[in-house]
């Protein structure tokens, strides 16, 4: 154990700040997906579109971890993964409004009407049956649905992840 923590002591900052961000947004996905097929929790539209920013973040963190990427690069790198993590809180953010049917949803929710499409459109639509429509909630703790969650966990990343970055800034150019 004390090896391991001294092996930590050796690797950049930024680099064990991207590995957390791998970390993290791995999790994030997998809990999904454990919500979705272990517990049954069916996924809308909406609910899909925000794995999106944690698997964007992901792949990002991971450039970061390259050997060839530096410096500069690993900061503009770790910087860009906290306005992703910002960019899914907002998209969290929106869904949580169509739950709580503040607006409308503007994305193919389940139930809207289908429009320009083929028969065989139609047809594969009708046989793959109906999609969750995005302003039922499956699951709530505390009043909160899986999107409010999203919300909190998602912006509680994107600035912990920029004030990381801006921190490692101003130490490597100071």
């Amino acid at each position: 154990m004390v090896g391991m923590i001294a092996n930590l002591r050796t690797i950049p900052r930024v680099r064990l700040v991207a590995l957390a961000i791998v970390a993290v947004s791995v999790g994030a996905i997998a809990m999904a997906f454990v919500a979705q097929y272990a517990f049954g929790l069916e996924p809308c539209i909406l609910c899909l579109y925000q794995r999106v920013p944690f698997a964007l973040a992901a792949v990002l963190a991971a450039v970061a971890l390259l050997p060839f990427t530096r410096g500069q690069v690993s900061l503009w790198l770790t910087t860009a993964c906290g306005i992703v993590f910002l960019a899914g809180s907002a998209l969290a953010f929106y869904h949580v409004g169509v739950e709580e049917h503040w607006w409308a949803s503007v994305a193919a929710c389940g139930g809207a009407p289908s429009t320009g499409l083929s028969v065989e459109d139609l047809a594969d639509q009708l046989a793959s049956g109906p999609q969750k429509p995005c302003d039922e909630v499956n699951w709530r703790l505390f009043g909160l649905s899986l999107a409010g969650y999203n919300v909190l966990i998602s912006f509680a990343l994107g600035v912990v992840t920029i004030a990381c970055a801006r921190s490692l800034g101003r130490k490597a150019n100071g």
